[in-house]
């Protein structure tokens, strides 16, 4: 894949090399024909970090080639959002030409979103100071005052200074019904916008119809969780990163969602909790009746390592399982296991990742009968 053109022909050969691979992948197990959702060609990402290298007078952008590990300048970046484009050449330009946001600069870190709002994380290999606020807050000014809704943030080593806030919000429309979600800085967030719309949508037709409870893992900042909150009496989710968290329970203020409940514990925490292996002071104090659900339907959205043994056979309790991979070779494992138990009855790639290898999948998982 690595001598695939960045042209629309080149885009759909990369795409039916995934889908034939996803589908040989998941062909063990009798999964039904595929649904493949695009991407854009270009400006599809939402986030992008960029070296910064320093030359005499002159600065800027670099990235790494994967292979050779070679440097290369970039002025822009096709893959990134417009919003990224239009902000990278002016952002520098106006660093350039001062000392004190400049110096001892190595990376620029954009998270820019589809509704408009951008943050740009400035790292630094020295410390910052009161002089350094005042300037960030000029330029930051200076870029609003051209048009942007920009925030900024400066890092250094053990060190965090945050212009007004650390972090975007989002709006993503889900079969045209807006969701709003806060998504912070160097938490995870889905980073291609217009195909985390369509993995939404994707989630609430499988679902559509439910009865009960959904129980769901790894919700990070509920992304999925309020959206899929429509098809059932209640959600109960788990996720154990504390910004995470935090953010999931902004999020369902937002959106005036009253029937989705966040608990911080790990997949495998959780797992423990239903088995009565263990009691959580955490549970207690959130007044969650774990016996109070009815849980049908499970939604699972694990990192690249997949689940974990006991987490896949706790999975297995459930009629219908939704499965989010990052990770088909892991999907693939688990399923080993899942696959004794239920059928799949949905199967989808989401072309998260263009002109790469990485394939983004979803299964529906129902219990043979």
């Amino acid at each position: 894949m690595a001598n695939l053109d960045f042209t629309p022909e080149g885009y759909q050969l990369q795409l039916e090399e995934k889908s034939q691979r996803l589908t040989a992948m998941m062909a063990p197990y009798a999964a039904p024909e595929l649904e493949v959702f695009t991407s854009p060609e270009k400006h599809y990402r939402m986030r992008a970090e960029f070296r910064v290298w320093h030359e005499g007078e002159e600065m800027y952008y670099i990235m790494f080639n994967k292979e050779t590990r070679e440097k290369y300048r970039v002025d822009q970046f096709p893959a990134a959002s417009r919003l990224i484009n239009d902000l990278m050449p002016m952002l520098i330009e106006a660093m350039k030409g001062n000392e004190v946001l400049r110096k001892k600069l190595f990376q620029v870190d954009f998270l820019s979103t589809l509704s408009g709002e951008i943050l740009v994380s400035l790292l630094y290999h020295r410390q910052l100071d009161d002089e350094w606020t005042r300037e960030a807050k000029i330029l930051k000014q200076r870029l609003n005052d051209e048009g942007f809704k920009l925030n900024l943030i400066g890092r250094a080593r053990k060190m965090k200074i945050v212009l007004d806030q650390d972090y975007v919000l989002e709006t993503l429309h889900v079969n045209d019904k807006p969701y709003l979600y806060q998504q912070v800085e160097n938490s995870f967030t889905q980073p291609n916008g217009p195909v985390a719309q369509k993995m939404l949508e994707w989630a609430v037709d499988c679902t559509r119809g439910s009865q009960g409870d959904l129980l769901e893992l790894y919700c990070g900042n509920g992304n999925f969780s309020l959206a899929l909150a429509q098809n059932f009496k209640r959600v109960l989710a788990t996720e154990l990163a504390k910004p995470s968290v935090d953010s999931a329970q902004y999020n369902i203020a937002a959106n005036k969602i009253d029937n989705v409940q966040i608990v911080r514990m790990s997949a495998e925490e959780f797992t423990e909790a239903m088995e009565g292996k263990r009691e959580f002071r955490r549970l207690k104090q959130q007044n969650v009746d774990l016996t109070s659900y009815n849980c049908n339907t499970i939604f699972v959205d694990p990192p690249r390592a997949g689940m974990d043994e006991d987490t896949c056979k706790m999975v297995q309790g459930y009629e219908r399982i939704l499965y989010i991979s990052c990770n088909p070779e892991t999907l693939q494992e688990n399923l080993e296991t899942l696959g004794k138990t239920h059928k799949i009855t949905r199967f989808a790639l989401f072309d998260q990742f263009p002109f790469t290898h990485h394939i983004e999948a979803g299964v529906m998982l129902e219990r043979i009968k």
